[in-house]
């Protein structure tokens, strides 16, 4: 058994102080009550909680560090990838310190779990070991498993908490037999000692097997088809607030865990997942944007969106290559904005008090909401892959590296379902500036709205001009993950 050593604290300093942070909201939350005074306290204690966990991430060691017996890394990969989970899941806060029992979450449990979840991601994205990767999956899990049900007095929402609580313990069977499989053949849990165990050899059967379950599972957490059946149905029962930090953070942590996977413990069979990922990233593409265009719920639309985006992403993926996983950060930074500032406009889709989540709710809101017309149109075009937006240059470097690697069939694919995706894109802002309402939207944007939205578009249109500094950031960070070993 590895002994504990100081020299740990160091490299995983950010989730220690985020988990400890996490442990005192739980007193906070106990003893102030169950008042809305309570839930904004806790939920302003766990955003500067966050604040300063980004600050300790920023300024980590950007050379590759480990911990508790190589178990956890800590490297250039990592720190990319964690600054968008924290930023995700920050704007998620934000946006929840709405008014008085909203959607029946404002409760200050709501942010405890969601700050639990996070350590979890953080967990995730450092995971270098089959047992650390599966307590970060189930740390960030059991939480959001509560808060996808926390609307009590919703049917809905108690039956997508049930469906993702089920599917997720059905992949997290999937991930441990796999995982299993895995260590019978290597005899070591670490990723560095399964890509050295199986370096040159004649793999046996069995090992495939279990390498196919574990990408499996982990295609349940990035809601990849096949495996992407509890996303409609979660997104549109649970409330939005949860549906957003759905689509944002844990999705990023996902991907991330599943670089680590292939990249590391993997990385030397590449022939072998390829094909996997090329399977997994071309049903999603069909799927997702196919989907799409039959949805009248814009919850349950930007659900199978998400599925397709995490197709596009796979693509990169798939390719196996450096620039393969700079294209998949690339893609995740523009993802994690489009999905903040799309959401930031959803929450406030209410009619009279009530909630609002029709496609055709959006009619002549160009008319009765320039500002939201304007912000969920610069979304829209990002999304469908329109230049100079972040979305096109996301879709370019993945599609780039698809290509460079042979995988051009994949390629042709993915940018035939994005000319197919820009449909449903299109179609909602046909409504916006082309349609008339006799019930327009209620009024009034919260101010954590306003800068969530106003952040997102400013990086989706700028993105271009920081595209140079985010590339070689980017390009560190995939060399970290693949060579730094």
């Amino acid at each position: 058994m590895t002994e504990f050593q100081m020299a740990d604290i160091i490299p995983a300093l950010p989730e220690i102080f985020l988990a400890g942070v996490g442990l005192l909201l739980v007193l906070v939350a106990a003893y102030g009550g169950e008042s809305v005074t309570n839930a904004r306290r806790v939920t302003q204690l766990a955003m500067a909680g966050i604040a300063i966990t980004l600050l300790l991430v920023l300024n980590g060691d950007q050379v590759l560090s480990s911990a508790f017996g190589g178990m956890f890394s800590a490297d250039a990969f990592a720190n990319y990838m964690k600054v968008l989970v924290l930023l995700g899941t920050f704007a998620a806060l934000g946006m929840s310190m709405r008014s008085a029992g909203d959607d029946d979450i404002n409760k200050p449990e709501f942010a405890l779990l969601v700050l639990l979840a996070l350590v979890g991601m953080m967990l995730m994205i450092s995971a270098d070991n089959l047992m650390a990767l599966y307590m970060g999956v189930e740390l960030q899990s059991l939480p959001l498993y509560v808060v996808a049900a926390m609307r009590t007095n919703s049917l809905r929402s108690s039956e997508a908490g049930l469906k993702y609580f089920l599917l997720g313990a059905l992949s997290s069977g999937l991930l441990l037999y796999g995982a299993s499989l895995v260590y019978g053949v290597a005899g070591t849990t670490d990723f560095d000692g399964i890509a050295a165990a199986i370096a040159g050899k004649d793999l046996p059967a069995v090992f495939i097997i279990g390498m196919v379950f574990m990408i499996s599972g982990l295609a349940f957490k990035v809601s990849a088809a096949p495996f992407h059946m509890w996303t409609p149905d979660v997104y549109e029962g649970s409330p939005t607030l949860v549906t957003a930090l759905f689509a944002i953070a844990p999705k990023v942590a996902a991907i991330a865990m599943l670089m680590r996977v292939t990249y590391g413990a993997f990385g030397g069979i590449a022939d072998q997942w390829q094909q996997v990922l090329v399977a997994l990233s071309v049903a999603s593409m069909v799927i997702g944007a196919l989907g799409a265009i039959m949805q009248t719920d814009i919850k349950r639309m930007m659900a199978y969106s998400s599925i397709a985006h995490m197709g596009y992403a796979l693509a990169g993926l798939a390719a196996g290559t450096v620039a393969g996983a700079t294209g998949v950060m690339i893609y995740m930074t523009g993802y994690v904005f489009m999905g903040a500032g799309s959401f930031a406009i959803i929450l406030l889709m209410r009619r009279d008090g009530v909630e609002a989540t029709k496609i055709l709710d959006l009619k002549g809101l160009s008319r009765t909401h320039p500002p939201l017309a304007i912000g969920l149109l610069v979304m829209m075009f990002s999304m469908a892959g329109i230049p100079p937006l972040a979305g096109f240059f996301g879709k370019w470097y993945v599609f780039l590296a698809a290509v460079e690697a042979g995988l051009i069939p994949l390629a042709v694919i993915g940018v035939v379902m994005s000319v197919i995706g820009a449909f449903y894109y299109l179609r909602i802002i046909k409504l916006m500036y082309f349609d008339d309402t006799d019930t327009p939207l209620d009024e009034g944007i919260p101010m954590a709205n306003r800068v969530v939205l106003g952040a997102s578009v400013a990086v989706i249109l700028l993105f271009f001009a920081g595209l140079g500094s985010l590339l070689g950031a980017a390009d560190t960070a995939a060399v970290a993950l693949i060579t730094a070993r």
